[in-house]
């Protein structure tokens, strides 16, 4: 079934992040909805604000943002003239930037150009091997870090949760190709999901592929359901796919919007240690030099993902889209509750937004 896509006006594509414990000050998101449909994805509640349902339409009707590269250009030369050039943009913060549409719209790529051309340091995440279209660009660019999200190589696992994005075994092929072309590559293994991709065995699988792949590092997170939305949608799958895991999850997420510490501390536990034995978190993390001097790296070598660290608060929230501290007033004027918070409530309040 092809997508319904509808141009969308935009008077701004730059977007100021106005929560300090975000690691970027700055977001591009070309895209409103996502092909990939994802039923874990918490942007599936942004549709609503456009007067769209969260079900299915989030994937069915896409809106692109008309002339994104060129109101870019135009911000960034505003900037330019001020002094006051961004020193970490993000991209693909709600949706994937590289979903199918971009393939013939080429808004990311013309973003990225413009970012490129202007020496401004930016970061991108996907789950797209379209991202290696843009490889001659990527190359002379200060990249941050192209962040590739694998949570599973269970193929099961991934047709049943996220069917209609691209195979696990391409995103490794893709790793593996910016890896070879001197672009910091960051693994999102997020998010974890309780009982079906957290276990000491499938943690060892990703790592090990992720690394002989020459990722750089990862980071770790675990399922959130944060809004009301999500939540219905990503129960639905579940029970049709996992109906014995139905209740098992109903009793975690049970007025929350995370994991319970007494799941989640030995979890992440078992997982990070999989992946820290790699050297993919923690200190001997993202060693590996550029292949020129161009990608965006310290003067240590380490990636500069602004303060992204392997399971902490700074590193979930750039997955999320969500301030590090987990609360208070975002770029858009939402809040939402702490994290696995059980005074939190359900978990189901308005998502913060630092996206559009």
């Amino acid at each position: 079934m092809r997508p319904n896509v509808e141009p969308m006006a935009a008077k701004t594509i730059l977007n100021r992040v106005r929560v300090p414990a975000m690691p970027f000050d700055w977001s591009i998101n070309p895209y409103r909805g996502c092909q990939h449909g994802c039923s874990f994805c918490y942007a599936r509640s942004t549709h609503t604000f456009l007067g769209q349902p969260a079900d299915d339409t989030f994937q069915r009707h896409i809106y692109w943002k008309a002339g994104a590269p060129d109101i870019l250009r135009r911000q960034l030369a505003r900037l330019a003239r001020q002094g006051r050039l961004p020193d970490h943009v993000a991209i693909g913060t709600a949706t994937d930037p590289y979903q199918p549409l971009e393939a013939k719209a080429m808004l990311t790529r013309g973003c990225i150009e413009a970012l490129a051309d202007y020496g401004v340091p930016f970061s991108v995440t996907t789950r797209s091997p379209l991202v290696l279209r843009d490889l001659d660009i990527l190359r002379r660019a200060r990249v941050l870090s192209v962040n590739i999200s694998l949570h599973t190589l269970d193929a099961q696992v991934w047709r049943r949760f996220e069917p209609a994005s691209p195979a696990p075994r391409r995103r490794l092929e893709t790793i593996g190709r910016l890896a070879d072309a001197g672009v910091p590559v960051t693994v999102f293994a997020a998010p974890m999901l309780p009982y079906l991709t957290d276990s000491r065995e499938t943690a060892a699988e990703l790592a090990e592929a992720c690394k002989s792949r020459g990722a750089d590092r990862a980071m770790i997170d675990f399922l959130r359901l944060q809004a009301p939305e999500v939540k219905q949608w990503f129960f639905g799958v579940l029970q049709q796919h996992y109906p014995k895991l139905a209740p098992v999850y109903g009793n975690l997420y049970y007025r929350r919007a995370g994991l319970p510490e007494s799941y989640v501390r030995p979890a992440r536990e078992r997982v990070e240690a999989e992946f820290r034995r790699l050297g993919l978190i923690g200190p001997g993390a993202a060693k590996r030099k550029p292949a020129d001097n161009r990608t965006g790296r310290d003067a240590a070598g380490a990636v500069t993902e602004g303060g992204l660290a392997a399971g902490g608060r700074a590193g979930q929230a750039m997955e999320a889209g969500l301030p590090a501290n987990g609360s208070g007033p975002g770029a858009d004027g939402f809040a939402s509750g702490p994290f696995g918070d059980p005074a939190a409530g359900s978990g189901c309040v308005p998502l913060q937004l630092t996206l559009f």
